[in-house]
């Protein structure tokens, strides 16, 4: 059976490389730019850099490829890809966020990918929305090496499926600090920049609160969650003390105007309470999340030969961060307060589910490390075409429509099923759903002599690991049916 190279798959072998060779050796077209659309979720959209090229253009750009094991099927690839589609207006991306207006919902997240003004300035001409500063304190902030280290996809070096950093906060002196804040809001004036600060006691919250509103930048964020501080009483110490989030948040409030975004620690059990207490103090918006306590056990991220817990972030976190911001957007008592989603967010879809739970802008820090500013135009681009495909013209039509779909465990549908439903065109019988379902599911997939899986009704009970398992998407839904008595 011939079955049609998997466009995804392939794109995703991509290095993803500077000045790319592939491109350079095409002449009519940009097949590293379509391969990237690919890469992050814009399948439909790619064909439009390469809709000049020959087949003999798109073969000299495959045999340009740099690789680790083979070529990109560049031709073949793009072969599949739909026609670009017709030239549309687009729908704007702006979103107000605690009354300032944002060209667009993203921003660089406070981390190392924000750390003096080249860098900054670099990603606004990009077409990032603004950023949260890597965050300001008073203390000296000596760090280690090596300061990363990552989980990997099986043979993927490069490419992670979750990200371990030790780093703290600015090494800068903080007057330089402020002073690239003033300058950044200077020179690209309709960028939103946000001072990221953490002190120690109220009285360096309050300096540098203070410092921050001075350089004239539109926000303040409050990290409360940094999870790897070697000095006691900063970071997620805070985060996870509601009575030190309600009065280091009520300080700074009294002493500045602009708006005040605490910065909440996934590390605690109910993060509604911290919250809480944020809102209670006046907390305008709250962003969330930082990264989640963690060990990693390769030897490469030792330290002088030891370990220690650090903050994990990348895609792997992103339920997790996602779970924590429905908590606090259905808290009906936080009322008006806005969200800022962090974690995990790689694609275009990934930030329209943040969105999608009431976060009005989102922030981006492990994907940057990993691929560039430049994934700021697949962002755009993807969800600008998703808001064209629904006929939806306000990104704050999106704002939180998902949150009415989300019920307690107890109040989901248990009198129906959706049984599984094999495609046996695309399935290529390599029987991982019977071995699935054998020893991890209810045992209702037989798999015979033709090496077809055959699912015993009365015994399925539509718990869907097949469909999970199976490696080339040959199993979907049947329809919804009300369950055997």
């Amino acid at each position: 059976m011939t079955h049609q190279l998997n466009v995804t798959e392939e794109a995703s072998r991509c290095l993803l490389c500077h000045d790319a060779p592939c491109t350079k050796a095409c002449g009519n077209g940009d097949p590293a730019r379509a391969i990237r659309a690919i890469r992050f979720d814009n399948e439909a959209l790619a064909r439009q850099w390469v809709a000049d090229c020959t087949e003999h253009d798109l073969v000299r750009a495959e045999q340009a490829c740099l690789h680790y094991d083979r070529p990109i099927r560049i031709a073949e690839t793009l072969k599949q890809l739909p026609s670009p589609p017709q030239q549309r207006t687009m729908p704007s991306l702006g979103i107000d966020f605690c009354g300032i207006h944002c060209e667009n919902p993203f921003f660089l997240a406070s981390s190392a990918i924000c750390t003096n003004y080249d860098m900054v300035a670099r990603s606004f001409e990009a077409g990032w929305a603004g950023v949260y500063f890597k965050t300001i304190c008073l203390q000296d902030i000596n760090e280690v090496s090596p300061r990363f280290d990552a989980m990997n996809r099986a043979g993927q070096h490069g490419d992670f499926t979750a990200f371990r950093n030790m780093e703290q906060l600015s090494e800068n002196p903080v007057e330089e600090d402020f002073a690239t804040l003033q300058r950044l809001k200077q020179n690209f004036p309709s960028k939103v920049v946000v001072a990221s600060i953490m002190g120690q006691t109220e009285e360096e919250w309050i300096k540098l609160a203070e410092m921050a509103q001075q350089a004239g930048v539109d926000a303040v964020e409050l990290n409360f969650s940094c999870p790897q501080m070697r000095l006691a009483g900063m970071g997620s110490d805070v985060g996870q003390n509601p009575e030190l989030v309600l009065f280091n948040t009520a300080h700074v409030k009294r002493t500045v105007s602009i708006p005040v975004i605490p910065k909440m620690t996934p590390n605690i059990t109910h993060i509604g309470q911290p919250a809480m207490a944020a809102y209670f103090a006046g907390a305008d918006a709250i962003s969330a999340i930082n990264t989640i306590k963690s060990v990693t056990m390769t030897d490469r991220g030792a330290v002088s030969g030891m370990k220690t817990v650090s903050g994990l972030s990348g895609r792997a976190v992103k339920p997790i961060a996602q779970r924590l911001i429905l908590e606090m957007a259905n808290n009906h008592m936080m009322k008006n307060i806005q969200f800022s989603g962090i974690g995990g967010i790689e694609t275009w879809r990934d930030a329209l589910e943040f969105i999608q739970l009431g976060c009005r802008n989102v922030q981006v820090c492990t994907a940057v490390m990993q691929y560039g500013y430049r994934i700021i135009d697949d962002l755009v681009m993807g969800l600008q075409h998703y808001m064209l495909s629904r006929g939806v013209d306000s990104l704050e039509a999106l704002v939180g429509e998902e949150l009415p779909n989300f019920v307690k465990p107890n109040d989901l549908d248990r009198n129906t099923v959706v049984y599984p439903m094999v495609d046996r065109d695309k399935c290529i019988g390599c029987g991982r759903c019977h071995i699935s379902c054998a020893d991890g599911g209810h045992q209702a997939i037989a798999f015979g002599d033709d090496h077809r899986p055959q699912i015993n009704g009365a015994k399925c009970v539509g718990c869907h690991l097949c469909s999970l398992v199976c490696p080339v998407g040959a199993i979907g839904h049947a329809k919804r049916v009300t369950k055997r008595h």
